[in-house]
């Protein structure tokens, strides 16, 4: 069994308010094509948490592949505390809802409610402990909320066999770049 833990940018880190947005459109474009690299490399859990942007489209992307790639993989949502996300408003209360149902797995690390930081250095050590490796949508350049999660597997992958793949601002813009010259050519064809 190899499991893969997929993090990166809230939706608002990145200035997508939005699902229309072109930028998730590249973004859902580029985490389709990392989890068929890892199902092809032999993942068959993508994990993820709930948090509104990377996490969330990475369940929501997963799913979308389950009928190109039946039975080979299956996600997991874990969420740090119980109760997560019930200070969202309502619109995205109701996404994360949907989108938690898309899992084939969700579970707290904790079965309390938000309490202390602990909690989330608490849910680190899960995830590292339950994955294989890591996939980041995250750009050392541009800091946010992932910097803890990135220097936590850091200094995990510096002492244990622990691969991470980090997906930068740069590498999203060649992938940007490809996505539309494919969409154009798509049109071109017709």
């Amino acid at each position: 069994m190899s499991r893969l833990w997929v993090t990166g940018y809230r939706g608002y880190e990145l200035g997508i308010f939005d699902n229309k947005d072109k930028k998730k459109e590249v973004i859902d474009y580029v985490l389709k094509q990392e989890i068929i690299t890892a199902i092809e490399s032999g993942v068959d859990w993508i994990i993820t948490g709930g948090q509104m942007g990377i996490e969330q489209w990475t369940i929501q992307a997963a799913n979308e592949l389950k009928e190109e790639y039946p039975g080979e993989f299956r996600t997991a949502m874990i969420l740090p505390f119980k109760e997560f996300g019930s200070n969202w408003n309502e619109v995205n209360q109701a996404m994360y809802n949907q989108t938690k149902l898309m899992a084939d797995f969700t579970a707290e690390v904790s079965n309390l409610p938000y309490q202390s930081p602990k909690q989330l250095k608490n849910y680190q050590e899960f995830m590292i402990s339950h994955t294989d490796s890591a996939l980041l949508v995250y750009d050392l350049d541009n800091p946010g909320k992932t910097q803890y999660d990135y220097n936590r597997i850091k200094e995990f992958a510096d002492k244990h066999p622990y691969p991470l793949k980090m997906i930068s601002f740069d590498d999203l813009q060649n992938s940007a770049d490809e996505y539309f010259e494919s969409l154009n050519n798509g049109f071109q064809d017709e």
